[in-house]
């Protein structure tokens, strides 16, 4: 409880002194990160349909702005998915960046013992990758998403995925900046289910070694299966 002038005491918000704490801000980290985990595994299945050929991924990006109707109005539902990502994506984020800082303030003297490789490959991951995977929301936004970037006048087609994705990926300089990107995703994913798993509460002796193989084994699998669409299109497997 806190304490006014005159002397009226006020109940703490909850959430806010949640979010105030390193627990806290380590928890909505795994929360938001479940969340837009969730999301790429999704959207990956959904870029897969590519090898079912044009009409079935361009019914499906169809398909997708039509959910809801007609409780809901054409696109409603994907703004609202969109809405809750983007805020999911700000949350993460923030809640990163100020676990850092509080980090380099209580630790402000690197220690001189010598880490471990994992460690080591898990903190620069986590922040450097980030950052690149934040540059890469933004490019993909304009890119495939709103066609502003990357393509001739007129050359993009609204919801035509399958001309739009083959188009996007045969310049190499765009599919060698998503294969990157992917890479930084799967190291990114590696590590943070692996230390969403430790916050959650869900890691003990017994199931350490079962469950970093399956965070492991997961962003395997959402790399393999996003790097296979412009590796297909580079080699004209998809045209």
């Amino acid at each position: 409880m806190t304490e006014t002038t005159a002397g009226t005491k006020i109940a703490p918000n909850r959430l806010l002194a949640l979010w105030s704490s390193v627990i806290g801000k380590k928890v909505v980290m795994a929360a938001t990160g479940a969340v837009l985990i969730l999301y790429v595994l999704l959207h990956m299945v959904g870029n897969l349909k590519i090898f079912s050929g044009p009409v079935e991924i361009n019914a499906y990006s169809h398909f997708l702005r039509e959910v809801g109707w007609p409780e809901l109005g054409y696109g409603q539902l994907l703004w609202i998915v969109r809405s809750v990502l983007f805020l999911c994506v700000i949350l993460h984020i923030t809640a990163a960046l100020q676990l850092t800082s509080i980090n380099r303030q209580a630790r402000p003297v690197g220690y001189g013992v010598k880490k471990n490789v994992e460690t080591t490959w898990g903190a620069l991951t986590m922040r450097w990758g980030g950052v690149l995977l934040a540059i890469f929301i933004v490019f993909h936004l304009f890119h495939l998403t709103a066609g502003m970037v990357g393509f001739q006048p007129g050359q993009f087609e609204h919801l035509m995925v399958y001309q739009n994705v083959v188009a996007a990926f045969s310049l190499w300089p765009v599919a060698v900046f998503y294969l990157i990107a992917m890479c930084a995703l799967c190291l990114h994913l590696d590590h943070g289910i692996w230390s969403g798993l430790q916050t959650l509460g869900c890691v003990n002796i017994d199931n350490t070694k079962s469950l970093r193989t399956v965070s492991r084994i997961i962003a395997l699998i959402i790399f393999a299966g996003f790097i296979s669409v412009p590796i297909s299109v580079l080699a004209g497997w998809v045209r």
